[in-house]
């Protein structure tokens, strides 16, 4: 039977997606690293790993180019493809959280319609419609924390991890929309017509975060 075809995402995410595979056994330790390969064989012929852009990631699994991902949960929450989440991967925790300018932070409290700018236009619009609260969408793709700076939008809606970068670009956190981590996905055909091959490859994983998580003895 042909290996089980995991995506993980470039990015962020991807050094903790490789160390997991090879805590799994499933890639050789540091192979990864100084190669341009997008397609990495696993060591044992069960896997094959391909790396994908974060907003392509889930395209891959849904449509079976895939049968596991590797994913953020933002990315799960804004893209809402249609593949099963399996698995907490513990790794790449942020917030995704809205931010305004230090000086009109007020606009956040006053019930006007608001303009943000976000990488993630469907989770922010949901957000606002579940308090009926009027909103414009920016979408970017790029930094975010310069709208405001340039009248573009009252704030923002991104992902945040040590909250820095807000700081050093004189925006304040005014709400939290999510909390995200990795997660495993699994596309919903591999998940019935491969079962035991995929179900493997998850226990493996499974095993792998468990054992990384498990507190040192006393």
């Amino acid at each position: 039977m042909s290996a089980v075809t995991i995506a993980i995402p470039s990015g962020r995410l991807l050094d903790g997606a490789v160390r997991l595979l090879e805590a799994a056994g499933y890639l050789a330790p540091e192979a990864w690293r100084g190669t341009r390969r997008l397609i990495l064989p696993g060591m044992d012929g069960t896997i094959t790993c391909l790396i994908a852009k974060p907003v392509d990631l889930l395209t891959y699994v849904e449509h079976g180019a895939a049968d596991l991902g590797v994913a953020g949960k933002d990315t799960l929450l804004e893209q809402g493809c249609d593949v099963y989440e399996l698995v907490d991967l513990g790794f790449g925790f942020c917030r995704g959280v809205l931010a305004f300018p230090e000086e009109s932070v007020g606009t956040w409290e006053r019930n006007d319609p608001l303009r943000v700018a976000t990488k993630y236009p469907h989770v922010t619009e949901r957000y606002f419609w579940g308090r009926g609260r009027a909103v414009d969408i920016i979408t970017m793709h790029g930094t975010v924390e310069l709208a405001p700076q340039v009248g573009l939008a009252d704030g923002i809606m991104d992902l945040v991890m040590t909250g820095r970068t807000l700081a050093e670009n004189h925006l304040v956190e005014v709400a939290e929309l999510f909390q995200s981590t990795a997660r495993l996905v699994v596309n919903r055909v591999s998940l019935r017509s491969r079962a035991d091959v995929v179900a493997a490859v998850v226990e493996r994983i499974r095993a792998a975060v468990t054992a990384s998580t498990a507190a040192p003895p006393a």
